[in-house]
């Protein structure tokens, strides 16, 4: 598969009749490529709790489009009724990941079209809805595209890059955040050597990230998380390059669970780590990372998914957050579509939005 055929591919769409949601399964990767058709407000909320569409960017697009096929459900002409239940809705699939910015910054501006056209028809507000979740996708791929150009301006022909998780196409529209740069390099001619780390417990990166690199033909090497140390110490890497699911205002930095260590290698060895996003991911509303929820998952994921049986005591208690916070003592930028944020983050990260 070439680096056109991953990045074009379509991992959140409307169906032809535009009454359903139509995703690809992330958990059948990279063994299987499933479609899967989304209709219902528990269907949407599944895809998103267990990760069958996953990165904060892609979870927002599919948001967007599923409560616009929801909205089309809503059978009544009256405004208030409409609202009643579209806002229901809205909170619902708003609960499923509360990490993720992304998903309720979507939900948010969806709920905006609702609310700022009540003298509409219904039919009229679906319309609205239509065009505003289609927005959101085509502003991703602008943003993906301009990330992906800001963030390869670091590297250099021959660079060894360490990644966390997966934030490539398959998690946004296009080349993805923190994978941009590479794919956008391997067009331009360029080649890099990146250090993937398998992300525990759900195997993002090597699932997903080793997928999308090694489809697109971009010398890749698999590694446990616990490896990160020694191909760093061995003078492997020259970079760190991870996507987020939620930016404070300050810089602190919320991704998979595993990214703050990386970080805290990365400042041992004197190696750069950044942090790739859109802006949407940052939150101004969250002063720190401490104020950022971090969501607790199921203590299976670490027990038993992905063993042939159970491969801990049964009954033994387990700690499984999905996320952790870097702190942004240990990013050196923060790669956005605007641009590459700074320290003191405090007051560049305030600068990408003036006007």
């Amino acid at each position: 598969m070439d680096t056109t055929k991953i990045i074009n591919l379509d991992n959140v769409k409307l169906s032809n009749d535009k009454k359903a949601l139509i995703l690809i399964d992330q958990t059948q990767l990279p063994n299987k490529l499933e479609y899967i058709k989304v209709e219902t407000p528990k269907e949407l909320f599944d895809a998103i709790f267990f990760l069958k569409v996953r990165g904060a960017p892609a979870i927002g697009i599919a948001a967007a489009y599923g409560i616009y096929v929801l909205a089309q459900q809503i059978k009544t002409d009256d405004y208030a009724e409409f609202f009643a239940e579209f806002r229901k809705q809205k909170e619902y699939i708003d609960s499923s990941r509360p990490t993720a910015v992304n998903l309720s910054w979507a939900l948010r501006r969806m709920e905006k079209v609702v609310v700022e056209n009540q003298e509409k028809t219904i039919s009229e507000i679906l319309d609205l809805l239509e065009k505003e979740a289609v927005s959101i996708q085509e502003e991703d791929i602008a943003m993906c595209t301009a990330i992906s150009e800001h963030g390869l301006t670091l590297l250099k022909d021959g660079d060894g890059v360490l990644t966390h998780c997966n934030a490539g196409p398959l998690a946004t529209s296009k080349y993805g955040t923190a994978l941009g740069p590479l794919l956008l390099g391997k067009e331009k001619g360029m080649n890099f050597r990146v250090f993937a780390d398998e992300t525990r417990p759900l195997l993002q990166g090597a699932r997903l990230t080793s997928f999308e690199l090694h489809s697109a033909g971009v010398d890749v090497t698999l590694i446990c998380d616990n490896m990160a140390s020694i191909v760093m110490k061995n003078g492997w890497v020259d970079a760190v390059f991870v996507g987020c699911d939620r930016v404070a205002a300050n810089g602190d930095a919320a991704n998979k669970i595993g990214t703050s260590g990386v970080a805290i290698l990365a400042k041992h060895y004197g190696i750069p780590f950044y942090v790739l996003g859109p802006t949407s991911t940052i939150d101004m509303n969250c002063k720190t990372g401490d104020d950022i929820e971090i969501e607790l998952r199921d203590p299976s994921e670490i027990k038993e998914k992905f063993y042939e049986k159970p491969m801990a005591p049964e009954g033994v208690k387990c700690y499984n957050p999905a996320f952790d916070v870097t702190d942004n003592s240990l990013i050196a930028g923060i790669i956005t579509e605007k641009g590459i944020a700074r320290a003191p983050f405090t007051e560049s990260i305030a600068a990408l939005f003036e006007d």
